[in-house]
């Protein structure tokens, strides 16, 4: 019989996950483990930790959660993994996308299949539709700019979100995150144009080209309600690529605070 293992980081999604599979076998980067159980692994020892999931007759693997780069320390290296220190190193230092992509063809070269979380735990990742809420007119074309500016910056790898008012971008996600950008969104709510206008929207969707398997963006209840106090009118990503955590206290908090929540079609 062959089993689900989990590569578990930090925050609410692994735990998500971990709750929708039958009985997977769930570990974690050390440094980064979540708050439950979780073997720990090092990238300094990679190909024993691959073969330890062959020999646990593992054959799928769902990466969820936040982590990292890690620092890795030259003389833990064993010798099999060690001949994979040119790779690790080159994909470390490009972008996220790259050195994720990297992880997943090193598991896959052992013969493991990467389960993205729309397989795993389809039920966090909203279909097409308004969970709460109407966008206006101007909401919808605020969304749209959104899109369009990560879908021109995506190849840069800088962000998954952005914040459109009245067709200006007032912040972008960069390497410090969500709750910077919304913190910083929400410093300059006095730019837009008119203050009688479209109070804004956030937008959050994968970049173009970027493997779904892993990395989606999330949306989770404190995102919501960072929104509702940056004063925006609601939060939009493509359909069937955004994870929400904890849905109904997402359009709680959402319908507290005024705000619409659209998985665009």
């Amino acid at each position: 019989m062959t089993r689900t293992a989990v590569i578990a980081g930090q925050g609410g999604l692994s735990a998500a996950v971990v709750q929708n599979l039958d009985n997977p076998l769930v570990y974690a980067l050390e440094g980064y483990a979540p708050d439950f159980p979780a073997e720990p692994f090092r990238i300094e020892r990679l190909v024993p930790f691959l073969d330890g999931l062959i020999e646990a007759d593992v054959s799928r693997v769902v990466f969820a959660g936040a982590i990292r780069r890690p620092r890795l320390d030259p003389e833990l290296f064993d010798p099999r993994t060690a001949q994979l220190v040119p790779r690790i190193l080159m994909a470390m230092q490009s972008g996220d996308d790259a050195a994720l992509r990297a992880v997943l063809d090193l598991f896959e070269e052992f013969g493991l299949s990467i389960l993205g979380i729309a397989e795993a735990a389809p039920d966090l990742v909203p279909a097409a539709g308004l969970l709460v809420g109407e966008p206006s007119d101007a909401d919808r074309r605020d969304a749209d700019r959104a899109a369009e500016l990560l879908a021109a910056t995506g190849a840069l790898d800088i962000g998954q979100g952005a914040v459109v008012a009245q067709g200006l971008c007032m912040a972008m996600e960069t390497l410090p995150g969500t709750e910077a950008m919304l913190d910083f969104a929400a410093r300059h709510a006095g730019l837009r144009p008119r203050a009688d206008g479209a109070k804004g929207v956030l937008f959050k969707a994968p970049k173009p080209g970027q493997d779904r398997r892993i990395d989606l963006p999330t949306i989770g209840p404190d995102t919501v309600a960072q929104a509702g106090k940056a004063g925006l009118a609601g939060i939009a990503w493509p359909s069937g690529s955004v994870i929400l955590l904890e849905r109904d206290e997402c359009i709680r908090r959402a319908q507290d605070a005024g705000l619409f929540l659209w998985s665009r079609g």
